[in-house]
């Protein structure tokens, strides 16, 4: 019979586990036991090796209370003389015991350096923590290159025939009117290859078309609206203010004296515009698939795909998020705001958002170029993302739905791209996966203690020259994602976050279990990530 051993996953250095007979680490990061004795793992009868931390203090204070009987019996025994006398004796001992015990705890630490017995249980625990996380990966969050392969090149297909359409009849209604440009972007996880359990959900931008002589003044909304909101100005052309006012009073708003581009009329007018194209596209993909459109007021519309007959040989239901976006040039677009959670009304319809995903798109290719061609940089951001979603189960309102809000995937992505560009490249080798995503871990820690996690591209002037910003993002005023929660959520988040970590194996084995792995509507699926996530997580 193997000999029954005693192993903690155990973390590396700032994170701690106090429980009996668990490894820990103080505050200076020195490693420390709980128990006196530790068992030595290699043998099959357990064998006990001494824990020279808890024995010389001990023999210490032993020695010191023998001396001190001894020097009271004498003292007792030959008079007040014999008594002072005897102080001398006994001072000169209890120093040399101490001193004796600080040698002997010198010399361990300098020539003996952890102990084998420990090393090989640090070992194990790092290993099966290792396992535990690849098994996790391969099972429950990697994405067939195959399925996910099938899935986009669908997607691409039904969205360029819609787009297709309307843009054909946009063009009807005349000069003075939205339309679209007929092309489209490919943004989010699917596309940036992060994405977690089932290519079933895609955000695609659309961008729209201003009337001609008309050009979008974009700036900061202060506080007028959260944090990194933009308004949307017009310049016109010198002799056309006339000619453009019909657009103006279907799309504009006044706003502080001037007419602004309202993102609310425009989100309702691309939902109507695709609504009367869906017909004809319908009708021409009905041996492929069957199609619908839904929306939700201040969210933009979403596709629903069911491929029919062998089309797809997966047979998955997709939700495909059409984004209405305002081009601003150099791949920056301006896109309405999403409520700030599930609940929460639309945003005022005076106020834009701005979307980077391409600059993103090209950071993240950027750095597959420089890291090692087995670079883990991405499995880390998907393994966080999966157990986030796990501790969620756990979580009870109204935190739960903090939760996904403060660690979206937009924000454990922004954190990755600040530690990958502080550090060499090579350390993201896939040797040292569980190390990163430790250091990611207690980096997400120490932002939400702080409560400061900075958009990494607005207002952002140290980047590599290699990814080169429009101007428009360089020079404006950096904003802070997590501005808009307050102190007692982060706090209690970053406490949830080291928790999670700590126990990974254990919430994989409890939360990995049938009862938990319910699969959900495809539409409520992604409606749910709509409300948690900015266009292009």
């Amino acid at each position: 019979m193997a000999p029954l051993e005693i192993t903690s996953n155990e973390p590396r250095s700032g994170v701690e586990s106090t429980m009996p007979g668990y490894h820990f680490r103080d505050g200076k990061g020195n490693r420390r036991q709980n128990m006196f004795l530790e068992v030595n793992p290699r043998r099959a009868v357990p064998v006990y090796a001494l824990n020279l931390r808890v024995f010389w203090p001990l023999v210490t204070g032993l020695c010191t209370a023998l001396l001190c009987l001894y020097q009271a019996l004498r003292g007792g025994a030959a008079g007040e003389g014999a008594a002072e006398a005897g102080s001398v004796p006994l001072l000169k001992g209890s120093a040399l015991l101490l001193l004796g015990c600080l040698l002997a705890r010198c010399c361990g630490a300098a020539g003996g350096g952890p102990r084998p017995g420990g090393v090989r249980a640090a070992a194990a625990a790092a290993e099966s923590r290792r396992c535990a996380l690849d098994s996790f990966y391969a099972r429950q969050l990697r994405l067939s290159p195959h399925v996910l392969g099938h899935s986009k090149a669908h997607v691409g297909r039904v969205v360029a025939e819609l787009v297709r359409a309307a843009k054909a009849q946009g063009l009807q209604p005349g000069p003075l009117a939205l339309s679209l440009r007929g092309d489209f972007v490919r943004i989010g996880s699917a596309y940036e290859q992060h994405k977690v359990r089932s290519p079933d959900c895609f955000d695609i931008l659309v961008p729209l078309r201003l009337p001609p002589h008309l050009e979008p003044q974009p700036r900061s909304a202060g506080g007028l609206g959260p944090h990194g909101a933009f308004l949307c100005g017009l310049r016109v052309r010198a002799g056309w203010p006339r000619r453009c006012r019909p657009f103006a009073e279907g799309f504009c708003v006044e706003l502080q004296g001037r007419s602004h581009l309202s993102s609310g009329l425009v989100l309702r007018w691309f939902q109507g515009h695709l609504q009367r194209c869906l017909g004809a596209v319908r009708y021409r993909l009905q041996e492929r698939c069957r199609i619908s459109l839904s929306a939700c007021p201040g969210r933009p519309p979403t596709l629903h795909i069911l491929p029919c007959s062998d089309y797809v040989c997966c047979h998955i239901s997709m939700a495909v998020r059409l984004i209405p976006a305002i081009p601003l040039g150099d791949a920056v677009y301006l896109t309405a705001l999403p409520p700030e959670g599930p609940q929460a009304p639309p945003a005022p319809e005076a106020l834009w958002g701005l979307n980077a995903s391409r600059q993103e798109q090209r950071l993240l290719s950027w750095l597959k170029e420089q890291a090692p061609a087995s670079s883990c940089h991405l499995k880390c951001l998907q393994i966080l993302k999966g157990l986030r979603d796990l501790r969620g189960q756990g979580l009870e309102e109204p935190f739960c739905s903090q939760w996904g809000r403060v660690l979206s995937s937009y924000v454990l992505k922004t954190a990755l791209f600040s530690l990958l560009l502080q550090g060499p490249l090579e350390a993201w080798d896939a040797r040292f996966l569980v190390e990163r995503l430790e250091d990611l871990v207690l980096y997400l820690r120490d932002c939400l203690r702080k409560q400061v996690l900075m958009h990494f591209f607005l207002g952002n002037t140290s980047l590599p020259e290699a990814v080169a910003l429009p101007r428009f993002l360089k020079e404006a005023a950096p904003v802070n994602l997590l501005a808009a929660f307050d102190g007692p959520t982060l706090d209690l988040a970053a406490f949830q976050l080291i928790n999670t970590w700590i126990q990974a194996p254990h919430i994989i084995r409890m939360y990995s279990s049938p009862r938990y792995l319910r699969p959900a509507l495809t539409p409520c699926q992604h409606v749910a990530e709509a409300r948690q996530e900015p266009p292009g997580e």
